[in-house]
């Protein structure tokens, strides 16, 4: 099986796993390192905070279910691991988890005469983000980011 046709059969089958566990999947990487292929899952909570043990836990559900499934041809790695807090923020789901928690916002067009911005996240919507700055709730469509991150 080509490597693009495997990853959506992996993505849609870890991603309705996750779901069962209402967890998200928050990015999958699938990518060869020499003869193997490697599998990277970034799995969260919905609202962030997934624990060392949980993602230990679903390395070996995972591992179980691709085993089950024989999926897999040839050696593999399977990682299961956090985003991270240093992970860039990009979609609704990715500031979900955030809520309340300082972000930065770089821009790519200005925002009340500002490329960058800090604030508390409020809301996120399919398109911008809503955060409590010193100024007030300031709404940032995801068009104008170049980058966000949470900050720590």
């Amino acid at each position: 099986m080509e490597d693009k046709a495997l990853a959506g059969q992996l993505e849609q089958l870890i991603r309705e796993y996750l779901e069962v566990k209402c967890l998200d999947l928050v990015e999958l990487i699938v990518r060869r390192q020499g003869n193997r292929l490697v599998v990277g899952i970034l799995a969260d909570k919905p609202l962030g905070g997934i624990t060392l043990g949980e993602c230990t836990d679903l390395n070996r559900g995972i591992g179980s279910l691709l085993e089950e499934r024989e999926i897999m041809q040839g050696p593999y790695v399977l990682e299961v691991s956090s985003p991270g807090l240093d992970r860039c923020l990009k979609t609704k789901r990715d500031f979900s988890r955030c809520l309340n928690r300082q972000v930065k916002f770089f821009l790519a067009e200005p925002i009340n005469g500002t490329m960058e911005l800090a604030g508390l996240v409020q809301e996120a919507f399919d398109d911008a983000v809503d955060i409590l700055t010193e100024q007030g709730i300031i709404r940032i469509p995801y068009a104008r980011v170049t980058k966000a991150k949470q900050l720590i």
